[in-house]
């Protein structure tokens, strides 16, 4: 035994570390479990960026949440597919991108339900969040619709600036476990920063998920 032991030496303490640490990874699911963090695009689809998100998603493995105007919903169907097929959640974002706390509840209705008809029309699939325009929300509308609102923890205000790396550097910088990133697909700029914000957030450990990920946990 004490010839084998000279050629194999045996570590009785490293043994029983290595061991208990295995046990721990396999109680936690196997693997460490990384932050959790959304994107989510508003006011799409959009005829000549859209594409281009969807195909820099597509080629990341990302999902994200898209809300959708009706109105644009219902002249780019095929967008709206192509977001469901590829496994985007899709939300509501009314019809005309009204802030529905300045029309009268039957009008804010109308624009919500709308929105909802398009996009069952060409998903098949029932939309259960909305993100009200503005972030102005009514909690009645809440309850007579029975659709979620999601509002966002960090808005880099994209719409203000072309400025790809400003837009990146306010998101990137504010990232934590569990934010809603906000960005609209309707301009160049924000597609570029969406791209890049995911490739530098990946490599910080960032797991991208739909919303409903985070709401639901």
């Amino acid at each position: 035994l004490a010839a084998v032991l000279r050629f194999f030496p045996f570590d009785f303490q490293t043994a029983v570390s290595t061991a208990s640490e295995d046990v721990a990874a396999e109680c936690a699911g196997g693997e460490e479990q990384k932050p959790k963090i959304a994107l989510t695009f508003d006011d799409g689809p959009n005829i000549k960026y859209t594409p281009m998100l969807l195909d820099g998603l597509k080629e990341r493995g990302i999902k994200a949440t898209f809300f959708l105007i009706g109105e644009n919903a219902k002249n780019n169907p095929e967008l709206v597919k192509r977001e469901a097929e590829e496994g985007h959640l899709i939300g509501n974002h009314t019809y005309h991108h009204v802030e529905i706390t300045r029309v009268p509840d039957e009008t804010a209705q109308e624009e919500i339900l709308m929105t909802n008809e398009v996009i069952t029309g060409i998903t098949g699939e029932e939309v259960s969040y909305m993100r009200p325009p503005f972030g102005v929300w009514q909690k009645n509308l809440e309850r007579k619709l029975d659709v979620m609102p999601v509002l966002w923890t960090i808005d880099p205000l994209d719409w203000t600036t072309d400025n790809e790396d400003e837009i990146i550097n306010k998101v990137v910088t504010q990232a934590g476990e569990n934010d809603i990133i906000l960005l609209h697909d309707c301009y160049e700029s924000s597609v570029n920063a969406a791209l890049r914000i995911v490739d530098i957030l990946q490599k910080e450990g960032f797991e991208f998920v739909t919303v409903d990920e985070l709401i639901m946990n």
